[in-house]
């Protein structure tokens, strides 16, 4: 028997078709996946299941729950299911948490909204979910607010907060996509032994199929709103008798072709860098602790080469790359670019700045959703000076990562995700810069778009002779695209070397845990498909 029926639910946005004869069944107790490329209709499956879509749109078909059609509920009725017998994690935590009310308050909020307790017996059950979910109260008091927590920890408490009221059901979007492979690993973890110990069916909403194939008994993939394969997990990543999921496979599994050539020399180094930073007083006569966030790290970058930095979150890896790109300023230690001094503030020369430009992990929020294209790529001339023929050069760089020149005229808003990062790209490149910072590039991207983007990354280090810091915390990536890897732990460097090296022999503990908590799908399961073809 089915807990939650889906059958022929279709969707139309302002008369854009979104979803079309979408079917699935999930089971009391039942891990059930959802894959697809970003835009494929998985988020708007489980909007439409929870009653959340936006304005302006239109649906059709059935979503059978208890006896009763989600999709035909009245908002007052939808109001009592949702967190009540369906629960909802979503992507991003910091977003999803009210940043001006403690943990314990978001988690009791869910019950005092749907009169389960009082308040003193919400306070209580919320101490006891949040230690559920790994934040026990001796560490993690309530009094707490999510910027104090690490993504991991807020994405904790966005957990305590969806099986408050132990649901039937858990939906979870996206819920790992931008941890560390060891938090992600927890997580879901945490999310397996929910389902199994509340009771509770988990569908889970993801683009990576090595999660799913770890997760989830059945699995649906979907693209362009509609649900293209489906069946037990297994069966159907073993047979892929589509061509689309043969595709997502191929691109899990995409190493892009570098044709690189590291030149003698040394282009950054960096010698015995030091940064701490002061804590508050844990009472009020006691010193400041300090946090030594970056301890006596070294190590040094080759013209044309691609190095990655990898640990978990809150290892320092962003404190040295402020200190790198002279944003930070250092405690101790020295940072040279080709010989050059690089130092934090007005101090630094903006001709040695325009040496290295830097791609975020998140696109959107790093660019100005005001001005158009052509603006945000010459951004970088504020280092160099604007050429005359500025908008000539935007255009070659926007055609060079593979968009057009009419693209300059369009607003940030009207890209998708991939666009945006090549958007990104483009504007690194604009003043030819020696190094270019890529922190977290491509993690928040689906394994499609991932695989080109870094297809696009191989050729343009090939075609400039750049040098890439590629700062993740998706080892497949550093290992198809690195020459060297560093590992880093508590603000030191526990492990370098040659990048198969490390993954062939890893020595450090701290090493070999990062690649054991990464998820893979199982090598025979790729093997049948291979055979099945041939």
């Amino acid at each position: 028997m089915s807990l939650l029926s889906v059958r022929d639910l279709s969707l139309t946005f302002r008369a854009a078709p979104i979803l079309s004869g979408v079917s699935f069944d999930i089971a009391p107790g039942e891990v059930f996946g959802l894959v697809g490329e970003s835009g494929s209709g998985k988020s708007m499956t489980a909007l439409a299941v929870m009653g959340l879509l936006p304005n302006g749109s239109t649906t059709s078909g059935q979503a059978g729950f208890a006896g009763e059609n989600l999709l035909s509920l009245t908002e007052r009725r939808m109001t009592a299911i949702r967190g009540n017998e369906i629960g909802m994690i979503f992507q991003e935590p910091m977003t999803a948490l009210n940043p001006m009310k403690t943990i314990g308050d978001q988690v009791a909020e869910t019950l005092l909204i749907h009169r389960a307790a009082s308040r003193t017996e919400a306070r209580t059950t919320a101490r006891e979910k949040l230690a559920r979910v790994g934040l026990p109260e001796d560490r993690f008091p309530l009094s707490l607010y999510p910027h104090e927590l690490s993504g991991g920890q807020r994405q904790r408490v966005a957990i305590a907060m969806a099986i408050a009221l132990r649901p039937r059901l858990l939906i979870a979007d996206e819920p790992t996509t931008a941890l560390d492979v060891t938090t992600q690993a927890q997580i879901l973890d945490l999310l397996k032994g929910l389902t199994r110990d509340e009771d509770m069916a988990l569908m889970l909403i993801t683009h990576d199929l090595a999660v799913v194939a770890g997760m989830a008994e059945h699995v649906a993939v979907m693209q362009a709103g509609q649900i293209v394969e489906q069946g037990a997990t297994e069966a159907v990543f073993r047979t892929r008798s589509q061509d689309y999921t043969r595709r997502l496979f191929a691109a899990s599994d995409h190493r892009p072709v570098r044709k690189t050539t590291v030149r003698e020399g040394t282009l950054l180094a960096v010698e015995g860098a030091v940064r701490e930073y002061t804590l508050p007083r844990p009472s009020a006569f006691a010193p400041h602790p300090k946090l030594r966030a970056v301890d006596d790290v070294s190590l040094t970058i080759r013209p044309g080469e691609s190095l990655g930095l990898v640990g978990e979150s809150g290892c320092g890896k962003s404190t040295l790359t402020r200190a790198i790109l002279g944003l930070d300023q250092l405690q101790s230690g020295a940072i040279r670019l080709d010989g050059q001094a690089v130092s934090a503030g007005h101090t630094m020369p903006a001709g040695l700045r325009a040496r290295m430009q830097v791609v975020f992990q998140d696109p959107y929020g790093s660019f100005n959703p005001r001005h158009r294209v052509a603006r945000l790529v010459a951004e970088p001339f504020h280092l160099t000076g604007t050429p005359p023929d500025a908008r000539d050069r935007v255009a070659a760089a926007l055609e060079e990562v593979g968009l057009q020149a009419g693209d300059m005229d369009r607003f940030i808003h009207e890209f998708s995700g991939g666009q945006r990062q090549r958007i990104a790209i483009a504007r690194a490149l604009i003043i030819r810069p020696d190094l270019i910072v890529l922190d977290e590039a491509v993690s928040a991207l689906d394994v499609r778009v991932r695989a080109q983007v870094l297809d696009l990354l191989a050729r343009l280090q090939e075609s400039h002779g750049l040098a890439y810091l590629f700062i993740s915390h998706d080892l497949s990536v550093v290992r198809s695209i690195t020459d060297r890897v560093l590992v880093m732990q508590s603000g030191r460097i526990v492990e370098e070397g040659a990048t198969e090296e490390i993954f062939a022999a890893p020595h450090h503990a701290y090493t070999k845990r990062l690649i054991t908590a990464t998820p893979r799908i199982p090598d025979d399961w790729k093997e049948d498909s291979h055979a099945r073809r041939t």
